[in-house]
């Protein structure tokens, strides 16, 4: 596999999460511009039980690439999420729908697990934490 994007769009080559609070820009280098057509796919698809996109609530930590494969990291609000498969399979859709990805993994993880400080500015905002 090749070597992950960072997140934070640095082009460092890291698969950290991105910084609490900052929702996933595109990444610096080759995947740029999938990363942010997959990005603004994402932000089409919204939590069922919170009215928020997937993006602006920090669910999605990062990008691994291989090719023209993808593998997106990404968490959920709560490890005991009922929808966790139905969300899933609806991010891989949205991701394969970019064109020159050749296919998409949707690996869930709970480290570091999510919390409010994850979300964007703006979902902030919205909830009333900022």
């Amino acid at each position: 596999m090749s070597e992950p994007t960072a997140p934070e769009g640095t082009g460092t080559g890291t698969s950290a999460p991105p910084p609490a609070g900052a929702p996933v820009p595109s990444a610096a280098g080759p995947y740029a511009d999938r990363e942010r057509l997959i990005t603004e796919n994402l932000k089409q698809i919204y939590d069922p039980e919170i009215p928020m996109n997937i993006v602006d609530l920090g669910l999605i930590y990062g990008f691994e690439w291989s090719g023209d494969a993808v593998t997106l990291k990404m968490t959920l609000t709560a490890p005991g999420c009922p929808v966790a498969g139905i969300l899933a399979e609806e991010v891989k859709m949205a991701i394969e729908k970019v064109p020159n990805v050749k296919s998409a993994t949707v690996e869930m993880t709970w480290d570091p697990p999510w919390t409010p400080e994850r979300m964007s500015d703006f979902a902030k905002r919205q909830f009333g934490y900022a």
